[in-house]
């Protein structure tokens, strides 16, 4: 499974830095809140929606983009080298 080292949790924000391995996934899970992805490396991850649906996502290095309250996915590693990224919640 994939490591997640939470940075700051405040009450207003909640920074994670996650790490996923290759062949490794971050489990089923929904947002709650909204939240900003920076990605510290350029590679690609394959999202597995709740619905079924799968899409690859290109992650560039410092290239954050941001999602809503509510999503729920799996992400998964099916590439050579370790993905990581920042994930910032805004809790308020």
């Amino acid at each position: 499974m994939a490591t997640a080292e939470t940075q700051i949790d405040n009450g207003i924000f909640r920074v994670t830095k996650w790490t996923i391995e290759p062949n490794d996934a971050i489990p089923m899970h929904v947002h709650e809140f909204e939240y900003v992805v920076v990605p510290l490396v350029n590679d690609s991850m394959r999202v597995l929606n709740s619905d079924g649906s799968e899409i690859v996502a290109e992650i560039r290095l410092g290239e954050s983009y941001t999602r809503p309250a509510g999503a729920e996915h799996t992400v998964i590693n099916r590439g050579a080298n370790t993905i990581e990224f920042v994930e910032i919640e805004k809790l308020l």
